[in-house]
């Protein structure tokens, strides 16, 4: 359940619409009253999107959007700050603004900010959209070629002779310049696919919202980036505001359309509520951690082979199977690479064979091989933020490699103790002959009574003591001490 924290930013003076009230007469006067009090009704929700994209985020803000339709809510505004985000959760939250009856009002703010890559899809498809000064949009180039969960790439810096841009100088993890001066040729067949895709899909959100094609174009091609001011120039953007309140106040009275209406946008006077992330929010946004997940994963096969291994009362076997299922519900939110994930669960399964049959290390390293390959193909995306971290995958590595260890150590011991019991056990102790005989007869061993056969021809007396050599059957062979 959503969290609110309601704000008001203004409110009309009644002094003034009363003195004009009074000097209109019979129907007007009541049309105005009746507007004044739509007015006074209005509220308008802030949704505040920071960092990665992601589906935490989409989650939050299509949750958000949902309940503002169901409560009639004049206008629900994104404050955003995002370096981009992953492909299918952009377009997740992208669709739900184009079917949404709310109007959607999308500010990049405050100072400082970016709507880089991801950022920008959602901006043109938004009914609004305005930029704080000192922000910037654009470097919307995919650098990710994959499916539907196939990444929009962090923001990558232009040539310094090319489009404006952040200026940090940086470029994309493969070494590429996707904003350098001119349309850099997809090398591939799929590269151009993803690259096409890309561009037509920020095309028709240009044309459908009004704003300017050929630079929605060149963001993608081009990796090109604009400051407010410029954005502002060039019809990619609605307005420019300081803050808040100046965008409520720019956006009174303006019509769009949603949902297949034309909405009238009512701020003057409006509540202003601040829609506050809750604990599905803060728990999807910990587990669509890939490292988080591969931990969920790995804990919930430690946790049903400690069960298995060790039947007890089932701790084990609880943790594991919810681990298990977090860990499986987190990924099926996230952009993995399915040969990835089959060799973590071939690698998990090898070592769970070790572990049951020792193979003296066969199946253990091949196990751990597998995961350590697996976890790191397993995100298919080159976003930093959805990256499993090294000294992750070298730290389950690590402990796989001890339980291998510890398994194999276990096993070399066990085929070299002695039998715990049963005849077995009794290979090496001692005896006392119960009676005199030559070839068979019978010995004390362990408080009991057995059939015995001497290693020699020689007579074995009452009361000698005489070692058990090994068993043929139920007879125990045995031989005097040297």
């Amino acid at each position: 359940m959503l969290v609110f924290g309601a704000v008001s930013f203004a409110e009309e003076a009644g002094e003034e619409a009363g003195e004009e009230a009074g000097e209109e007469a019979g129907e007007e006067a009541g049309a105005e009253a009746g507007e004044g009090n739509e007015v006074a009704g209005s509220r308008i929700w802030v949704v505040e999107l920071e960092g990665v994209i992601g589906p935490a985020s989409a989650d939050y803000f299509i949750r958000a959007l949902n309940r503002a339709d169901e409560e009639g809510v004049n206008l629900l505004v994104i404050r955003l700050d995002t370096p981009g985000g992953l492909d299918k959760s952009m377009r997740d939250m992208i669709k739900a603004i184009l079917a949404s009856r709310v109007p959607v009002a999308t500010y990049v703010a405050p100072n400082g900010s970016r709507a880089a890559s991801a950022g920008t899809y959602i901006m043109y498809a938004s009914h609004v959209a305005a930029m704080a000064p000192a922000t910037n949009i654009g470097s919307s180039t995919p650098v990710s070629i994959g499916g539907e969960g196939s990444p929009l790439p962090l923001p990558t810096a232009p040539d310094p002779l090319g489009d404006p841009g952040d200026g940090e100088g940086e470029t994309d993890e493969s070494g590429d310049d996707p904003g350098a001066t001119g349309e850099q040729p997809p090398r591939t067949a799929m590269d151009r696919k993803v690259l096409n895709d890309a561009v037509s899909y920020i095309k028709g959100l240009a044309e459908l919202r009004g704003r300017n094609v050929e630079w929605a174009e060149a963001t993608v091609r081009d990796a090109a980036n604009l400051t407010a001011a410029e954005a502002l120039e060039m019809n990619v953007i609605d307005h420019v505001a300081e803050n808040l309140p100046e965008l409520l106040a720019m956006v009174d009275g303006r019509t769009v359309n949603a949902g297949g209406m034309d909405v009238v946008i009512r701020t003057s006077g409006a509540d202003v509520e601040f829609i506050e992330p809750d604990w599905r929010y803060e728990l999807l946004g910990v587990i669509t951690d890939p490292n988080v997940a591969l931990f969920l994963l790995m804990l919930g096969f430690y946790g049903l082979l400690f069960e298995f291994y060790s039947p007890g009362v089932g701790f084990g076997a609880v943790t594991g199977i919810i681990c298990l299922l977090l860990g499986a519900f987190a990924l099926q939110m996230l952009p993995i690479n399915y040969a990835g994930l089959a060799l973590i669960v071939v690698g998990i399964g090898l070592l769970a064979t070790e572990a049951f049959t020792p193979s003296f290390g066969v199946f253990g390293v091949g196990g751990v091989i597998a995961f350590v390959v697996g976890a790191i193909m397993l995100m298919d995306t080159d976003l930093p933020a959805y990256q499993i971290s090294k000294p992750v995958i070298a730290a389950f590595a690590a402990l796989s490699v001890g339980l291998v260890v510890f398994v194999l150590g276990a096993a070399v011991r066990a085929r070299r103790a002695r039998a715990a019991s049963g005849k077995e056990s009794m290979v090496g102790g001692r005896a006392e002959v119960v009676e005199d005989f030559k070839g068979k007869g019978r010995v004390r061993a362990f408080g009991e009574v057995w059939q015995a056969e001497g290693d020699t021809d020689e007579v074995f007396e009452k009361g000698t003591r005489v070692t058990i050599a090994s068993f043929d059957g139920v007879t125990a062979i045995v031989e005097k001490p040297q």
